[in-house]
């Protein structure tokens, strides 16, 4: 008879327990190590003589020269940025004793920065591998240097330490990212010759647009398929083949920095100086959701968002949006409104609030459901929440990619698909802030105007 191996076993262990099978897991990785770094600065990273193995390409190695701090690289998802920082983490834990590790989140930093598959732990030499103290953020490297990791939801904490060296990844998504970079700067204060590796898939915000434009900066950009040889087949069929051709996928799959667009109603300055990362108690939260008209695999995503209200101001929480079934829509806007603990769906009453109804009920879903009412077409309802953003009255609880990217790529008079994202917050912020939202902000005489300022012709409906 045949043992049944229960995988979630190591969940009862304990925490002594946990870190010693993971230290052998990492030393039985660390076995198959190989060299990153081939003597030929000029190489391609594919195999060659003795280098049978995929290893560094020349996006990948560290500039050359040495009057730089910032080795940015903008690089798509799944590209190997998040390797070239850890390889080089490494290579600096010779020159500096002092190192700062720091992430999004505390989570992000172990099982991406350390424990992933291209992590500080999972990739080192054997003779040079870090012991990990998680309870002091700690990783001490045989030479005695120091790499203390921190979460970039914590910016104060960087405000005391000294370094010679920091590797940060994902700062383009961070929310705070502008504390924690200053206060990063004023810590790196060992060494001659300070730098930061920063990794990360790249955002159009005010951070990133200064960081490239700066002269210390050496920019390394690549592309998913510069990397495609090192990805499970999967990746392509569901990321590569979702985004490409379209400008997101500019930006995460080729790393471009994309600039605003001319006649969107918003731009990221209109988001990004009012992004906060946590929400305060709030009085009001619904779950705005903008259904596709069909169910098959060439429809337009229903549009989810969660938003709160208080005093007067609102708070963007979640963005469950997707391609979904009705049966599927209907338990992801059931999950989102148990997990915010909401008060309402909102839903658009002349297009579609029968239908929201109806599927919910359908679905075994009871759930208060209030229905906008529109008559208007979809810039006119946006321009008072794109109002509401100018006066500074509507904060991002973290990075959105996907509905930003709709919110300020989205042309009214030119673009013909559905931006069923922002339908869906249009629906919900017009739903909470009520009376405030019709704010004298927007008329069809004044959006004529700005289109014809831009350039564009505007036909009567």
């Amino acid at each position: 008879m045949t043992a049944t191996v229960d995988p979630l076993a190591y969940k009862g262990w304990s925490a002594a327990a946990q870190a010693k099978a993971l230290e052998k897991l990492h030393a039985a990785r660390n076995e198959a190590w190989r060299p990153f770094y081939c003597p030929d600065p000029d190489c391609n990273g594919k195999p060659h003589g003795s280098w049978e193995w995929n290893h560094a390409r020349a996006d990948q190695r560290p500039p050359t020269d040495t009057d730089w701090l910032v080795w940015l690289l903008k690089s798509g998802r799944g590209a190997g940025k998040t390797r070239a920082g850890s390889e080089y983490t490494h290579r600096m834990a010779t020159v500096t004793h002092r190192l700062a590790i720091v992430g999004a989140t505390g989570a992000d930093v172990r099982d991406i920065m350390l424990e992933g598959e291209s992590g500080l732990l999972t990739i080192a030499a054997p003779d040079f591998r870090p012991a990990y103290e998680p309870s002091k953020r700690r990783l001490t490297w045989p030479n005695g240097a120091v790499g203390t990791t921190y979460s970039a939801e914590e910016p104060d904490r960087l405000r005391g330490p000294e370094h010679g060296y920091a590797w940060i990844d994902e700062p383009a998504h961070w929310a705070l990212i502008q504390e924690a970079w200053d206060n990063l700067l004023f810590g790196l204060r060992i060494g001659r010759r300070p730098r930061i590796c920063a990794t990360t898939t790249p955002k159009p915000r005010k951070w990133m647009k200064a960081v490239v434009g700066d002269p210390r900066t050496r920019l390394a950009t690549a592309s998913t398929y510069d990397n495609i040889d090192n990805l499970a087949p999967t990746f392509a069929d569901i990321v590569i083949a979702r985004y490409e051709g379209t400008r997101l996928g500019r930006q995460e799959i080729h790393g471009e920095l994309l600039e605003d667009i001319e006649g969107a109603l918003w731009t990221y300055d209109l988001i990004e100086p009012d992004r906060v990362p946590f929400a305060p108690e709030l009085t009001r939260v619904v779950v705005a959701v903008d259904p596709a008209g069909t169910a098959n695999k060439s429809s337009d995503e229903t549009g989810i968002v969660v938003i709160g209200f208080l005093d007067n101001q609102l708070y963007v929480l979640a963005d469950r949006s997707g391609r979904y079934s009705p049966l599927g829509w209907a338990k992801a806007v059931d999950a989102a409104y148990d997990e915010f603990a909401a008060d309402a769906v909102v839903a658009e009453k002349n297009y579609g609030g029968d239908m929201v109804r109806h599927t919910l009920q359908s679905a075994g879903v009871t759930k208060r459901i209030l229905l906008v009412t529109s008559r208007r077409g979809k810039a006119i309802r946006a321009e008072p929440i794109v109002g509401a953003y100018e006066q500074h009255r509507v904060h991002h609880v973290g990075v959105f990619t996907e509905l930003e990217e709709e919110q300020t790529s989205w042309r009214p008079y030119e673009d013909t698909f559905s931006p069923n994202r922002l339908d869906a917050l249009v629906h919900g912020a017009t739903n909470l802030l009520g009376r405030h939202a019709r704010a004298d902000i927007a008329t069809p005489a004044s959006l004529r105007q700005r289109a014809e300022s831009a350039g564009l012709s505007v036909v009567a409906s």
